[in-house]
């Protein structure tokens, strides 16, 4: 019991699952409370039934093709985290390795982290027009003022001890940057990327607002504010947080797979000794759902060059213009898993 309310405790894994439900629980009964009877707390107009939410899922899907305007959103938005990230690291390193740059533009770049992105949208119209381009570079600017000041943060707080140390065995420039700053900045930066580029999610609304393409954005300016249905709001509010929560353990797996060292010492001092059976469960269930989805998207991506299994590219139908992206991402995967098996199989054998 203690444990509870120990400063920066640690809970043991049955305790924190129990703890999560309680806490769901909590929300779901407050929320219940509040909208119960015929003279709610909260009136019907502000906040609608649990059951209500329910029963809207089903309704996006059928009244508003829910899974295409996710689809068109998720590619937004992986296209604008590449396009930030692709942007902010290169004018990260230059800005803060180099004394003349950092001179010249570091002021600018720390004071564009309060330009009210709101404000800019409508230059965004002007200079890319109301198509895809200007919904993903608006996104992708969103991250970029607070990528990019985050960037330059963690060069200089890169330990002065690296350094003298490759000093000393007469690294040049070009050598230091390569073996000290690149590994130490991305290995810690791979935490700032996944917490900023939720910024996306949050300004989807204003993005897919303008124009008619689609997307959850615009899905939830036409019919939750437009139209008033406050249950399909919620609806699609719950569904951004749980693909924000997806992505940020997609982050997190990425993170572990990349940068490993970085959980050793958690490892090593944690206080849960006994093996959790939730996480290995979890764990299957995850690497099960990674492989049904990469052979879905296998078949599907044949599809849009040989009509296998339909006449329509199924994936071009559903991510639209950023379909590219996708198949960016996944031929990566792909290479990456084939490389991990090949080195696998090449030490087996050697051994």
């Amino acid at each position: 019991m203690e444990k509870l309310f120990e400063l920066r405790g640690k809970l043991d894994a049955k305790t924190n699952i129990v703890l999560i439900l309680i806490g769901f629980g909590i929300i779901l009964l407050i929320w219940s409370l509040l909208s119960a009877g015929e003279n709610p707390i909260i009136p019907r107009g502000i906040l609608c039934k649990p059951g209500e939410v329910l029963k809207a899922f089903p309704l996006l899907v059928k009244e508003n093709a829910l899974f295409k305007n996710i689809c068109f959103s998720l590619g937004l938005n992986i296209l604008s985290y590449t396009e930030a990230i692709l942007i902010s690291i290169p004018l990260g390193f230059l800005v803060g390795l180099i004394p003349a740059v950092r001179g010249l533009f570091q002021k600018p770049v720390d004071s564009f982290r309060y330009v009210p992105l709101t404000a800019v949208t409508g230059l965004f119209i002007v200079w890319f027009g109301l198509g895809t381009n200007m919904k993903v570079h608006f996104l992708a600017f969103g991250i970029i003022i607070y990528l990019l000041p985050v960037v330059v943060q963690r060069i200089d707080e890169v330990k002065e001890v690296f350094l003298l140390t490759v000093y000393t065995l007469g690294a040049s420039k070009w050598q230091t940057i390569k073996s000290v700053y690149i590994p130490s900045v991305i290995s810690r930066l791979s935490d700032d990327i996944r917490v900023l580029t939720a910024i996306s999610w949050t300004y989807i609304i204003i993005a897919e607002s303008q124009g008619n393409e689609g997307g959850i954005g615009a899905l939830i300016w036409r019919t939750g504010q437009r139209q008033g249905r406050i249950d399909k709001l919620f609806a699609l509010v719950i569904i951004i947080i749980i693909i924000g929560f997806l992505q940020d353990r997609l982050f997190t797996y990425l993170d572990k797979t990349f940068f490993p060292y970085k959980y050793e010492g958690v490892v090593k001092n944690s206080t849960n000794k006994e093996p959790s059976a939730f996480k290995a469960i979890m764990a299957y269930f995850f690497t099960a759902l990674f492989w049904v989805g990469m052979i879905v998207y296998g078949f599907l991506f044949v599809n849009e060059f040989v009509p296998l299994l339909s006449d329509v590219p199924v994936l071009t139908y559903l991510f639209g213009p950023t379909v590219w992206i996708m198949h960016f991402y996944f031929i990566l995967v792909v290479i990456y898993q084939v490389y991990t098996r090949f080195i696998s199989v090449k030490q087996t054998v050697t051994t």
